[in-house]
């Protein structure tokens, strides 16, 4: 189902995912509106979406997601919000309450202006943190989101983006102003690699400054399934499609093909041209 005539707001629209989500939503046809919103506008950014735009507009709201204001006017008209922003933290380096008040009570500040302002769709980015792995490290083997599986939040991170999903996950059919009601959807990806990931250029400095090893947190014969900046915003282009559809029909985002490496990074240095010792396990 095509996103025709719809007005798209796009958080984080700059960031690494929300950059890449954006142009595909310039390739759509008949597209009336994309309304970005970051803290952090580029001006080159910006120039090279005017220039493929077609006949979408696109308009640009900079500021920061915890400010009631300005996601009200990011939402007025809106039919279709992709909240992709987000403090991400992988060792523990932000304050929990900063941690909470961007990833929490932001998306829930969002959800209540999609409320107010009759904004019918709505997609999360969450991760795969959620899920796990649990304090034991048990792998969790071609699961899906309904697959029995005990795990408790380890770290602040994941502690705020369960509970961001969880209060978009609530949200969906809420009543709206104009008396319809609200779609919501939440995406689980695994880490996201790509032209500019700065994820991978970080680990690979790192293994640089370690000699050319890196290391790993997880057990040796595990496998990862990362997934490409393309792939994971085509997920919420398909995402978004289908919560347009009259019947909210629930999509199967996953392949059964998808390329899962017990050493993603490995790999990466191999493509790149650069030796790699084996992963040392972490303990």
């Amino acid at each position: 189902m095509a996103l025709s005539g719809e007005v798209c707001v796009v958080t984080g629209a700059c960031g690494f995912l929300g950059e890449k989500l954006v142009r595909l939503l310039l390739e759509e046809e008949s597209l009336s509106e994309i309304r970005l919103l970051d803290r952090n506008i580029r001006s080159e950014l910006i120039q090279t979406l005017e220039d493929g735009r077609g006949e979408t507009k696109v308009s640009v709201i900079e500021g920061d997601i915890r400010d009631r204001e300005l996601l009200r006017r990011a939402c007025k008209g809106a039919t279709l919000v992709f909240h992709t922003a987000s403090l991400i933290d992988y060792n523990g380096a932000v304050e929990y309450s900063e941690l909470h008040a961007v990833n929490v009570k932001a998306t829930r500040l969002l959800l209540e202006t999609c409320i107010q302002q009759s904004v019918s769709s709505f997609i999360y980015t969450s991760s795969i943190e959620v899920a796990g792995p649990n304090r034991c490290g048990e792998p969790i083997i071609n699961g899906h989101e309904d697959t029995p599986y005990y795990s408790y939040p380890i770290s602040n991170y994941s502690k705020t983006k369960l509970e961001a999903e969880q209060i978009c996950l609530q949200a969906n059919g809420e009543l709206l102003r104009d008396g319809g009601h609200l779609a919501t959807c939440a995406l689980r990806p695994m880490f996201i690699y790509g032209p500019g990931c700065r994820f991978t250029l970080n680990k690979l400095r790192d293994a640089i400054r370690s000699g050319n090893v890196q290391h790993r947190l997880s057990q040796q014969s595990a496998k990862v399934n990362p997934v490409y900046v393309g792939n994971a915003a085509l997920a919420h282009l398909q995402a978004g499609r289908a919560l347009r559809d009259p019947e909210k029909r629930a999509v199967d985002l996953a392949s059964k093909t998808s390329p899962f490496c017990p050493s993603f990074c490995c790999i990466f240095w191999r493509s790149s041209w650069r030796s790699c010792r084996p992963c040392s396990d972490a303990s």
